[in-house]
């Protein structure tokens, strides 16, 4: 995905891509068949540190004893880039501020056209200030999750996938749960030394990403990125 956006931006926007983080999201999302922050956060270490020179990790998030919405993970990139950091340097020796945008899959924005899912506020305060690169993914209609987003849609950058990539988390942990071959979609020793996504984590209560922080989860524990 993050390739992908850097190609997109390089060619049909302004923008000079810096770099990009990955932040997994900790152990209080309780997403059924998730894994725990710390295998994840070493499994997305392993995958920039073998892939990329300007991909990295942060763990803030995954840190968290509390879910953390979206728009807070996206104040913490700020925070840090921009006001701990002070921005870039500069070819003259200054330094200056830089724009972070979200990156998802079409899933996600699909999620937030659809009433009740997230809230307004978090929506004005996501697509409004920071934007959001989002990647097509096949089966998802971009189209018509657009059109309930139109007052920010001057922000919103839909990448299309030039070459179709079905491959997805869910899917792969549905594969290995089937006991089904993955070992040419993803890097796969990690996961087989560790044994991860042998259940399906059926009995785990589900908060869903971006719901409205008012709206408590199953278990009555902490709520809402």
């Amino acid at each position: 995905m993050f390739e992908m956006a850097a190609d997109y931006a390089k060619y049909n926007s302004e923008f000079e891509v810096i770099g990009g983080y990955l932040s997994p999201v900790s152990d209080s999302y309780r997403k059924a068949g998730l894994a725990s922050a710390e295998h994840r956060l070493a499994m997305t270490k392993i995958a920039t540190e073998q892939s990329s020179t300007w991909l990295d990790v942060d763990p803030w998030e995954a840190s968290q004893k509390e879910y953390q919405p979206t728009a807070i993970v996206l104040d913490h990139f700020e925070h840090e880039v921009n006001v701990v950091q002070e921005g870039i340097a500069t070819a003259d020796g200054g330094r200056k501020p830089v724009r972070i945008v979200l990156l998802a899959g079409a899933d996600l924005i699909q999620t937030m056209s659809t009433p009740g899912v997230w809230s307004q506020d978090d929506l004005d305060h996501i697509l409004g200030k920071y934007g959001v690169f989002i990647v097509e993914r096949t089966g998802t209609d971009i189209d018509d999750a657009l059109a309930t987003l139109t007052p920010w849609r001057h922000n919103i950058w839909v990448i299309p996938q030039l070459i179709q990539n079905d491959v997805s988390s869910t899917k792969i942990r549905l594969f290995l749960r089937r006991e089904m071959s993955v070992r040419r979609l993803i890097r796969y020793q990690y996961i087989e030394e560790h044994k991860l996504y042998e259940d399906d984590g059926a009995s785990s209560s589900i908060l869903e990403k971006g719901k409205d922080p008012q709206a408590k989860p199953a278990d009555g524990g902490s709520t809402p990125k």
